[in-house]
């Protein structure tokens, strides 16, 4: 990452001071200003089938902030679901998943707390779902590996530490409007469910999470994808 970056924050409102502490709990990875180095996409996160939004953009200053990249090499897709399941509230429909949900967060999840900034995919919309699927044993790890890379599933750059945001400028704005963007929006989600069912018709041979919990299986085993994007 350069050291200093743009980035966007779509909103309903313009925000010219990001707030430490503020947000939902419940985002991807807990508390935190929520952005993308995307213009386009953050205009599509901005936007509702009912309302305009806006982009709001930033140079964020990156020197010596201790950064968690869960996208690198050193991380699997286990890791970034592990963290979505200690921070978003999911539908555990059955004991399997309790179980599941129990076993991910104690062998895969990280401290994102213990980081400045956070850069890592979004389960927006349908990818949520996946990742849902997956904790009920309903696909396999690699069948959530592909539908994470539906729909070009964006990256997100989330400003976590009170110190990240003494490093935020706020640089302008640009409207987003809903009949340009939650159009877009829908187009890639619709898309995306669509190759998704066609790969639930597909014959699963890989490993769920109900095997994974049984063979102990860590980050170090060659069958988990390292990425989302390899």
């Amino acid at each position: 990452m350069e050291k200093l970056i743009t980035i966007y924050h779509g909103s309903k409102q313009i925000v010219e001071t990001p707030v430490f502490g503020g947000g939902k709990k419940n985002n991807d990875f807990g508390l935190g200003f929520y952005c993308t180095e995307s213009n386009d996409l953050e205009k599509e996160w901005a936007v509702s089938s009912l309302q305009d939004g806006f982009s709001n953009r930033y140079t964020l200053d990156t020197e010596y902030l201790n950064i968690l990249n869960l996208n690198s090499p050193d991380y699997t897709i286990l890791n970034w679901i592990a963290v979505l399941v200690e921070h978003r509230i999911f539908s555990i429909k059955t004991p399997v998943a309790r179980r599941a949900k129990q076993y991910l967060i104690e062998h895969f999840s990280i401290n994102v707390n213990a980081f400045d900034l956070i850069v890592g995919y979004r389960a927006d919309d349908s990818y949520f779902d996946y990742a849902e699927a997956f904790v009920n044993n309903g696909i396999t790890v690699e069948q959530l590996a592909r539908a994470m890379r539906l729909g070009k599933l964006g990256e997100q750059i989330v400003i976590k530490s009170r110190f990240a945001f003494s490093k935020i400028k706020f640089e302008g704005f640009e409207s987003a409007e809903k009949d340009t963007y939650y159009v877009l929006r829908k187009a890639r989600d619709d898309d995306a469910n669509k190759t998704y069912l066609e790969i639930l018709e597909e014959e699963a041979d890989g490993l769920y999470i109900q095997d994974i919990m049984r063979g102990e299986i860590k980050n170090d085993d060659p069958r988990i994808p390292r990425t989302i994007f390899e």
